[in-house]
């Protein structure tokens, strides 16, 4: 016998109720304010792409959940940035895991993995072992291991970075040996001194003062358009792209434990999606930027772009895989997680880099054909 109208109704309604469950079960959530202390400038790129995965999150959470992202240094200093989001100080951080390396080596494995870890990764291929290898549940003991109260989120994989500004060329590692270079904190300022580079750590405000006192002659900081926004050209002309000892960065949101278990299931849901849809928009949105400041650097304030020296690369290469094998040996959870990252390697990498040479090939002859016709 066919159903009854009623019947039919009855179904309709309690379809419509169970679809529209989890858009009512967010309205009637406790609405949530995070404030999220930066470790640089409102006025960065990261910033921008911190920002949009904010107004994500409060789009798919009706407005429940909103973050009000504060200046490095608002509230704490930026060294405290960590202890302040654990301690409950602040509701969330936002920075590089391997600025707390000091706190375990291991995170130097999900921030900045020198060399690509050793094992040939470039960003693609480190996301592809976070996400597809081990690599998000090993960073969510990353947190545990460090003994902090703390759920964090990568969002932002925006390697390779740039090997950095020099005030003269450099021909060869004994003219990098001669400079004092500003460095990333950790290892791979580390594996700089290793290889005999005079490795100086300081924080991006003070990398354009160190270099007009004299402090530093040489700096990294990020990658073309970061680098303008700083000022780099205005001190500096001389650019190298091409670097090993971020090949691989991640920046990442910290929230406080107890601010993440009391949010609802569907808000927590609302923050994963919209940090899986970060990693996509920062590798989109650092190529679009990247590419028009390269050309407004090289067009407009006389900029030259070098290729690194050859022997740059085994160098910092071999120094990698020593102060990694010496970690290893030191530290049982940075054992795990390199062994992890080496396992995934044996894989994709035989893969992945076949496939990039034909990414890079393709590219390289129409940047060719490009520089052909800008000397005509």
């Amino acid at each position: 016998m066919a159903p009854s109208r009623w019947n039919l109704a009855r179904a309709a309604v309690a379809a419509v109720a169970i679809a529209a469950a989890p858009a009512m079960a967010l309205a009637q959530a406790k609405p949530v304010k995070i404030r999220v202390q930066s470790v640089i400038p409102t006025s960065a790129d990261e910033v921008t792409m911190l920002k949009d995965f904010a107004a994500d999150v409060s789009a798919l959470t009706n407005n429940t959940v909103t973050f009000e992202i504060l200046p490095a240094g608002a509230v704490v200093a930026v060294n405290d940035t960590l202890d302040a989001v654990d301690k409950g100080v602040i509701e969330g951080g936002f920075a590089w895991t391997h600025y707390w390396s000091g706190k375990h080596p291991a995170a130097a494995l999900f921030g900045s993995p020198a060399a690509g870890s050793g094992v040939g990764m470039d960003n693609f291929a480190w996301l592809s072992w976070y996400l597809y290898g081990g690599g998000q549940q090993l960073y969510d003991q990353l947190w545990k291991e460090m003994k902090v109260n703390v759920k964090g989120f990568i969002l932002q994989p925006v390697g390779p970075e740039a090997l950095g500004w020099f005030k003269k060329p450099i021909n060869n590692m004994a003219d990098f040996r001669k400079l004092r270079f500003r460095t990333p904190p950790g290892i791979p300022g580390q594996i700089y001194n290793d290889i005999g580079v005079a490795s100086v750590a300081m924080g991006g405000g003070d990398i354009l003062p160190g270099l007009e006192k004299g402090v530093i002659d040489a700096a990294e900081w990020c990658c073309p358009k970061p680098d303008m926004t700083f000022g780099f050209q205005k001190v500096l002309k001389h650019y190298y792209l091409q670097g090993l000892h971020q090949v691989v960065v991640n920046a990442d949101l910290y929230l406080n434990g107890d601010v993440w278990r009391k949010l609802t299931p569907g808000q927590q849901k609302a923050i994963e999606v919209s940090a899986n849809a970060a990693l996509t928009k920062a590798f989109a949105y650092r190529i679009s930027e990247n590419g028009k400041a390269l050309k407004e650097l090289t067009e407009k304030h006389g900029v030259i772009l070098h290729d690194t020296p050859p022997e740059y690369f085994k160098e910092y290469s071999a120094a990698a895989m020593k102060n990694f094998e010496k970690n290893a040996a030191a530290n049982p959870f940075f054992k795990k997680v390199w062994d992890s990252q080496k396992a995934f390697a044996e894989t994709a990498i035989p893969f992945w880099a076949q496939a990039q040479r034909s990414n890079a090939n393709l590219g390289e002859a129409y940047a060719a054909e490009l520089a052909k016709k800008n000397k005509k």
